[in-house]
C-alpha cells in the first residue's frame, strides 16, 4: 500500500462487518518480505503474521492463531493500560502455547495530544505498562532456564512506542542510530509535523526490527515447544521431525484455522501450519482426530483473502489449501504413512487441544423462515461451528429450533449474521447458559427397559476438581485411546488403574465408566449407551441446560440376547430414567457463568461503577488507582451483564474502558433458584414445576 494510507486502510480488517465496527474479528494471515536496513548484504526476512483481534468476543481466534505462531507482539493501548484482555492474551501466548513475546505500546499520540501529559508523565506511563507486561510474563512463563530471558525491556529493544494510526514507532536503538531522543516526538506534535514522524521513525521498521532480534524462527521454537503441544513420543522418527522442524522427515502438520470467504460464496479455505515434513499440492492427507482421507485441490499461502499458490510447503511454515473441510484443531498425516493395522491406527498422535480463554454461556435460538430449510440451516452452521469451535449448537427437537451458544452477545451477533447471508433465519432474544451441577454421591438405582428385557445398575457422582480440570483443558477427551487416557487419568488425577481403563466416553467436561466384570453383550449397546448418555448431560433433568462435571458409572447390566428386544429406545429408557434418579438423590443445582469485569474510569467517577456492580449481584475485588484513572475489578453473573454497558457510559460520561473475561460457574443463590428454574422451564414449555422422582419410577426395577 502507499505510505500516506498505512495506519488508514486497515487491510487485514477486510470483513465488510470489521470496516462498519471498526475492530478485529477474524484472524488474517500475511507474508511480509523484510530486508534489514542494518544487513544490507544480508538475506530478506520472510515474516508470516497472524493479525489476531483484541476482543475478548473473539479469543478463539487468538488462540487458534498462536497455535501456528513463534512468537506473539502484544500491544497495549497507551491510554487504557494493561486490561483483562490483555492478560488473557499473555496467558495464551506465553503460559500455554510458549509463543515469545515483544510488547508494542501503541496509541501514545493521545497521551500526548488528547491528554497532554508531559514527557516526564508519559515516560511513567509507558515505565508502569511495560513493568506490568514484565510481571504478568514472569508470573506465567515457565520456570526453565530457556525461558529466563522472555521478559521485555525498552533499553534492550523489544520494547517499542509509537502510534499505528500516524505510522509512527521507535525502539531506542532506533532513537540512538538517529540522533533523536523522545522529547522529539513531543516537538513534532507541537509544531503538527506528523508526516515527519511518519516518514524518519517509521513504525514497520521499528515492529520488524523488533521481530528479527527477539523472536525465535520455527527450528529455534521447535526445541521447546514440542512437547507443549504434541501427544506423541518426542523420541520417534516423527517426535525428532517435529523437534528439529525438518522439511525432510515425515509429514504431520494443524488445521488452525478456516476461512469462510464470504466473497466465494462462503468457500472454506484452511490454514495451517506444517510442523514436520513438505506438503506438497498432490497429496491425499489422513486426518487423525476424524479418522477420514482428504485430498488438497489447490495449495498456498495467504495474503489476506486470497491464495499465492505454491506446490509445496516445508515444515515451519503457514499454509493455506482447499478441497475440504473439517473442524479447525484438526491434526494431519499424509495418507501414505497410514498404519495398516487399524489398531496402531488409533494411536497415531495428535497435536493437543488448543486451550480456549471463554465457555459458551449466552445462547439464541434460530430458526428457518422456510421450514424447508430446517437440514440447510444445520449444514450451514455446522460450517460456521467447524471454523469457531468457541460456539456451540443443537436442535430441539421439539421446537424445530437450533440453539446457538456463544461467548457473548456479540459473537453470537457476528455468527448469526454470517448464516442469514446464507439461510433467511429468525432469531431469538439472547439467552444465558446455565449448567446443572452435583453437590454430592446419588444414589443406586436399578432400573429396567420398558420391555422389561434390559437392566442396568447405574449411579453418579461429582467429578474430583483434578479430572474436572482435565476434562475443561481437553488433556482429556472421547477421541483418545483407552491407555494413554487411563495413564493421565492416573497420573495425574490419582484415578485407580482398572477404572482409568474403563471410560467408556468423554462428553462435553462429563464422563461414563463402565464398572461391570465380564458384562456379555455390551458392543451391541455401547453406541446406545454413549448416544443417551451424551442426549442426557446436553439437555439435564433441572431445566434441560447442559450437565457439567459428572461421573456416571455402570455397575451391572442385562442386555437381551435377541438383538429385537434391545434397540436405541428400550435402553434410552432404562439409561436415562436411573441417570434421572440417580441426580435427583445427589444435590444438583443450577450454577451461573460469572464474568470477571475490568473497569478503569476516571478519578471522581468510581463511587458510580462500584455502585453498578453492587446493583447487579456483583463483587467487588480490589479498587486501586492507576494515574488518573481507577481501576475496578470485580465479578458479576453472566446474566447481570446484558445491558450494563450502557449504565456504566452514562455513570463515567463514557470515559470509562472495561472488558470481561469468562471467570467460571458458581452456584445460583438459594433465594433466586427455585424461580430461576420455573422460569427456565416456562420458557422452554416443560412443565412448570420442579423434577421429582414419579417421571422414572415406573423404569424401576423391583425383584418379584
Amino acid at each position: 500500500m502507499r505510505a500516506e494510507d498505512a495506519g488508514q486502510l486497515q487491510m487485514t480488517d477486510s470483513d465488510d462487518e470489521e470496516q462498519a465496527r471498526g475492530i478485529t474479528i477474524f484472524t488474517s494471515v500475511v507474508l511480509l518480505s523484510f530486508k534489514d536496513p542494518r544487513d544490507p548484504e544480508g538475506d530478506d526476512f520472510i515474516f508470516q503474521i497472524n493479525d489476531t483481534p483484541g476482543h475478548i468476543s473473539f479469543t478463539g481466534e487468538v488462540s487458534r492463531a498462536l497455535r501456528g505462531s513463534d512468537g506473539a507482539i502484544i500491544l497495549v493501548d497507551a491510554l487504557e493500560g494493561v486490561m483483562t484482555q490483555t492478560e488473557t492474551n499473555i496467558r495464551l501466548s506465553v503460559g500455554e502455547e510458549l509463543c515469545k513475546p515483544v510488547l508494542f505500546i501503541n496509541k501514545v499520540d493521545r497521551l500526548i495530544s488528547e491528554l497532554r501529559l508531559s514527557p516526564e508523565d508519559t515516560y511513567k506511563k509507558v515505565d508502569a505498562i511495560t513493568k506490568q507486561v514484565n510481571a504478568l510474563i514472569n508470573k506465567i512463563k515457565p520456570k526453565d532456564e530457556a525461558f529466563k530471558d522472555w521478559g521485555v525491556d525498552f533499553a534492550k529493544n523489544s520494547v517499542a512506542i509509537g502510534s499505528a494510526k500516524h505510522g509512527w514507532g521507535f525502539t531506542y536503538e532506533i532513537l540512538k542510530e538517529k540522533g533523536y531522543t523522545p522529547i522529539t516526538v513531543f516537538e513534532k506534535y507541537n509544531a503538527e509535523e506528523i508526516d515527519w514522524l511518519r516518514e524518519n521513525l517509521p513504525l514497520d521498521e521499528s515492529m520488524l526490527r523488533m521481530v528479527v532480534d527477539h523472536l525465535p524462527n520455527p527450528v529455534e521454537a521447535s526445541k521447546y515447544r514440542t512437547s507443549k503441544i504434541w501427544s506423541g513420543d518426542i523420541n520417534s522418527e516423527l517426535g525428532q521431525s517435529i523437534l528439529k522442524s525438518d522439511p525432510n522427515g515425515p509429514l504431520c502438520g494443524m488445521i488452525t484455522k478456516i476461512f469462510l470467504d464470504p466473497a466465494k460464496n462462503y468457500q472454506a479455505t484452511l490454514i495451517g501450519r506444517v510442523f514436520s515434513g513438505t506438503l506438497n499440492e498432490s497429496d491425499t492427507l489422513y486426518l487423525v482426530n476424524s479418522r477420514s482421507t482428504s485430498r488438497i485441490k489447490r495449495l498456498g499461502v495467504m495474503e489476506i483473502t486470497d491464495i499465492l499458490d505454491m506446490k509445496k510447503v516445508p515444515a515451519g511454515n503457514l499454509f493455506a489449501m482447499y478441497g475440504f473441510i473439517c473442524p479447525s484443531g484438526e491434526t494431519f498425516i499424509n495418507h501414505e504413512d497410514l498404519p495398516k493395522d487399524k489398531e496402531e491406527r488409533k494411536k497415531i498422535p495428535s497435536f493437543e487441544s488448543i486451550s480456549y480463554a471463554c465457555e459458551a454461556v449466552v445462547s439464541r435460538s434460530i430458526k428457518p423462515k422456510d421450514a424447508h430449510d430446517l437440514a440447510k440451516l444445520g449444514t450451514v452452521v455446522n460450517k460456521w461451528l467447524q471454523a469457531d469451535p468457541t460456539a456451540k449448537f443443537r436442535l430441539d427437537k421439539e421446537s424445530k429450533e437450533y440453539i446457538l451458544s456463544g461467548i457473548d452477545p456479540l459473537q453470537i451477533d457476528i455468527l448469526t449474521k454470517r448464516i442469514n447471508n446464507q439461510v433467511s433465519i429468525i432469531i431469538g432474544e439472547p439467552i444465558i447458559v446455565y449448567r446443572e451441577k452435583l453437590t454430592k454421591k446419588g444414589q443406586v438405582y436399578h432400573t429396567k427397559s420398558g420391555n422389561s428385557h434390559n437392566k442396568i445398575i447405574m449411579y453418579v457422582e461429582p467429578l474430583d476438581d483434578k479430572t474436572e480440570h482435565l476434562l475443561e483443558s481437553g488433556k482429556i477427551t472421547d477421541l483418545m485411546d483407552n491407555k494413554s487416557r487411563a495413564e493421565i487419568l492416573r497420573n495425574e488425577a490419582g484415578w485407580d488403574a482398572k477404572e482409568a481403563k474403563k471410560v467408556v466416553d468423554v462428553y462435553n467436561g462429563n464422563l461414563i465408566v463402565n464398572g461391570t466384570k465380564g458384562l456379555q453383550r455390551f458392543d451391541r449397546v455401547k453406541s446406545y449407551l454413549t448416544a443417551c448418555f451424551r442426549d442426557w448431560v446436553s439437555a439435564c433433568i433441572i431445566a434441560k441446560e447442559p450437565a457439567i462435571g459428572i461421573k456416571v458409572v455402570f455397575t451391572d447390566m442385562s442386555i437381551h440376547e435377541d438383538p429385537a428386544h434391545t434397540g436405541y429406545g428400550q435402553i434410552a429408557q432404562m439409561v436415562t430414567s436411573a441417570l434421572s434418579l440417580s441426580m435427583l438423590e445427589a444435590g444438583p443445582h443450577l450454577f451461573e457463568p460469572i464474568q470477571k469485569i475490568d473497569i478503569k474510569t476516571p478519578q471522581g467517577s468510581e463511587a458510580g461503577v462500584l455502585a453498578i456492580i453492587n446493583r447487579h449481584r456483583g463483587k467487588v475485588i480490589n479498587v486501586k488507582p492507576e494515574g488518573e484513572y481507577v481501576r475496578v475489578e470485580g465479578q458479576l453473573p453472566a446474566s447481570e451483564t446484558l445491558g450494563i454497558a450502557d449504565e456504566i457510559r452514562s455513570a463515567t460520561q463514557g470515559r470509562a474502558f472495561f472488558g470481561y473475561e469468562f471467570a467460571g460457574f458458581e452456584q445460583v443463590p438459594r433465594s433466586l433458584e427455585d424461580d430461576l428454574i420455573l422460569e427456565i422451564r416456562k420458557r422452554k414449555t416443560m412443565k412448570e414445576e420442579l423434577p421429582s422422582a414419579k417421571s422414572w419410577e415406573r423404569y424401576i426395577y423391583k425383584k418379584s
